[in-house]
């Protein structure tokens, strides 16, 4: 998965614990899942979905998981580029 230099890894962490714990606001909540769009870690349809409200809690779910390998990527890379 190619990932965007210019994504905002704290921000991300941030919003990942705030939908991970259900406490996210809905702007929150739409800025999370734009900004694994940006980073490609979801599809355009799955963002379209989520705008919609299609599938939206199974997408939340997904998109949780996916938050958190990138996250484990970008520590990773910190830790290894040491």
């Amino acid at each position: 998965m190619e990932t965007n230099n210019n994504l905002d890894f704290n921000r991300l962490f941030e919003l990942n614990q705030k939908v991970q714990n259900k406490l996210a606001s809905k702007p929150e909540a739409d800025e999370y899942m734009l900004l694994l769009l940006k980073n490609n870690s979801i599809s355009k349809k799955q963002y379209e979905d989520y705008i919609a409200g299609r599938n939206k809690e199974e997408l939340f779910d997904t998109a949780v998981t996916i938050g958190g390998i990138v996250l484990l990527g970008y520590l990773l890379g910190k830790i290894f580029s040491k």
